[in-house]
C-alpha cells in the first residue's frame, strides 16, 4: 500500500516540476498597438513618426461554413499583421476590408488590404 502511495506522489512530482503551473507567456510589445484590435494595424495613416513603406500586403479570410459568423475586425487585422511582420514591418497602415463573400471555393471570404511599413527613428517629441 505505501509503494502506491510513494509512486503516486513521485508521479504528481515529476508532472508538477515538467510542466509548471503559473508559467505565463509574456505579453507581446510592439513600437506601436491598436488597442481595441491588440495588433500594430491601424485603418489610419500615422502622423507622428517618419516611416519607410516596405509594400502592399493583402489577406483573405474565410469561414468555415455556412453557419460561421463572419470575421471580425480582430482576426481580419491579426491576418494583415501576421503577412507584414513575415515582411519585417513594425505597423501596418490603411488597412481596410469589405464584406463577407460567398464563392465556388468559399462559404464567405473576407479581402483585406494594407500598407507595410517600418519606422526610421524614434517618435518625434514636441
Amino acid at each position: 500500500m505505501n509503494i502506491f502511495k510513494l509512486t503516486a506522489l513521485a508521479a504528481v512530482a515529476s508532472l508538477a516540476v515538467a510542466q509548471p503551473a503559473f508559467a505565463k507567456k509574456a505579453p507581446k510589445t510592439y513600437i506601436v498597438n491598436n488597442e481595441a484590435v491588440g495588433v500594430p494595424v491601424f485603418p489610419h495613416d500615422i502622423t507622428d513618426r517618419p516611416y519607410t513603406v516596405i509594400g502592399e500586403v493583402k489577406a483573405k479570410v474565410r469561414k468555415a461554413t455556412v453557419f460561421s459568423k463572419s470575421a471580425s475586425q480582430k482576426k481580419i487585422y491579426k491576418e494583415l499583421w501576421e503577412r507584414a511582420r513575415k515582411k519585417g514591418a513594425d505597423a501596418v497602415i490603411n488597412a481596410n476590408y469589405g464584406d463577407s463573400k460567398i464563392s465556388a471555393m468559399s462559404w464567405g471570404q473576407t479581402n483585406a488590404k494594407g500598407t507595410a511599413i517600418r519606422f526610421t527613428t524614434s517618435p518625434t517629441s514636441n
